[in-house]
């Protein structure tokens, strides 16, 4: 393809900086922006494997504590809709609710009961996107909680807990979503750059291990991560 077709599809804004990063050449500007979409596409098997054992063992804790395997769909009028999720907001002193656990539900239901699908806790679990499962981590919902979605993580170091795990899913959640947005994922300012994608690649591993080590070795040859951003660095 010619450089001026490549960027007539993929608008001047986006491939005038893998211009800048390779010093106005075309064909490295090229390689760069296939490189930078092969990571993306890297990122996914790992993130796909991570998020469904997270809100499956979520799910698994959450339905032991309230007894209840449905707990996902009873809990709105439940610990999600506690008081404490209540607060002033200070800018204009209006009182707030954090009921954002309560609306992704009722969103999901909405749009299982567009196509006429029955309405399920296994739909309802599916339909949930990964900031639904980390949300539960943070402090306002942990404590709700009782310190239970810890228990996903068997196996933390000595002197890791809530935040330590908090931050690490707050990392992923945050570059899943630029991925997911088509964002690049390889500078750093106007520089060729993959130190935060393996710093995310880093966490991703973390998370799988606190989880169960085992869980490596299952994935060890589908990680490709590394690969890909060694060769991405060459160009």
């Amino acid at each position: 393809m010619k450089f001026t077709d490549f960027r007539h599809y993929f608008s001047s804004a986006r491939v005038n900086r893998y211009l800048l990063a390779t010093g106005n050449s075309k064909s490295k500007a090229i390689k760069l922006y296939k490189a930078n979409l092969k990571t993306s596409q890297a990122f996914h098997p790992l993130l796909g494997v991570f998020e469904v054992i997270l809100r499956n063992r979520l799910n698994d804790i959450l339905a032991s504590h309230f007894s209840d395997p449905n707990w996902i769909i009873n809990q709105k009028t439940g610990f999600m809709s506690d008081p404490s999720l209540r607060f002033t907001y200070k800018r204009t002193g209006q009182l707030k609710t954090n009921d954002f656990l309560k609306r992704e539900i009722n969103k999901a239901e909405k749009r299982l009961q567009k196509t006429n699908t029955p309405i399920s806790s296994g739909k309802i679990i599916a339909e949930q996107t990964l900031g639904f499962w980390t949300d539960l981590f943070e402090v306002h919902h942990y404590r709700l909680l009782k310190g239970k979605p810890i228990q996903v993580f068997n196996s933390l170091p000595a002197g890791h807990g809530r935040k330590e795990v908090n931050d690490e899913l707050d990392k992923v959640r945050r570059f899943r979503n630029r991925i997911n947005h088509n964002e690049p994922i390889c500078f750093n300012g106007n520089n060729i750059d993959f130190t935060e994608a393996m710093e995310v690649h880093k966490s991703i591993i973390n998370l799988l291990t606190w989880i169960d080590p085992e869980i490596i070795k299952l994935i060890s040859d589908i990680d490709t991560v590394k690969k890909i951003i060694d060769k991405a660095n060459k160009i």
